[in-house]
């Protein structure tokens, strides 16, 4: 195969490299789906499929070059996403003001939460690199 560029600008080797990182992450999504339906009913597909990949990638060693250009690229499209939640905001600004400081304490307490936990990992990790170099 040449490196002319396709329709689009890309080199046309980019384009499998693409196509074969969409299929890793399919695949890992029906992979959790599957799991979802015969097991653990009680988590969405996709998050049991994102684990997996998660611990697939922490086996590996490393996010391959496919599944890391296809992610890239799926990135960019991220704020569409946000699109439906906003209009939701809008359609039930109602209902959400009713229940106004119950999210409002739901987000405190995550925050808090997250900040603790990222603040104790920081440190965990931090206290592993300083034995790894004590240790060579």
């Amino acid at each position: 195969m040449s490196r002319r560029a396709g329709h689009n600008g890309r080199p046309l080797l980019e384009v499998p490299m693409l196509l074969r990182g969409l299929t890793w992450l399919v695949l890992f999504q029906l992979l959790g789906t599957g799991l979802n339906v015969l097991l653990l009913p009680m988590l969405p597909g996709p998050i049991i499929g994102l684990v997996l990949l998660f611990g697939y990638f922490l086996a590996r060693g490393e996010v391959g070059k496919p599944v890391n250009e296809a992610a890239g690229s799926l990135l960019r499209y991220l704020p569409l996403l946000l699109v439906p939640a906003a209009v939701g905001v809008m359609a039930y600004a109602r209902e959400i003001a009713a229940d106004f400081w119950a999210i409002v304490g739901a987000l405190v307490l995550s925050l808090v939460l997250s900040f603790l936990f990222a603040g104790w990992m920081m440190q965990k990790l931090i206290d592993r690199q300083q034995r790894r170099r004590e240790e060579s």
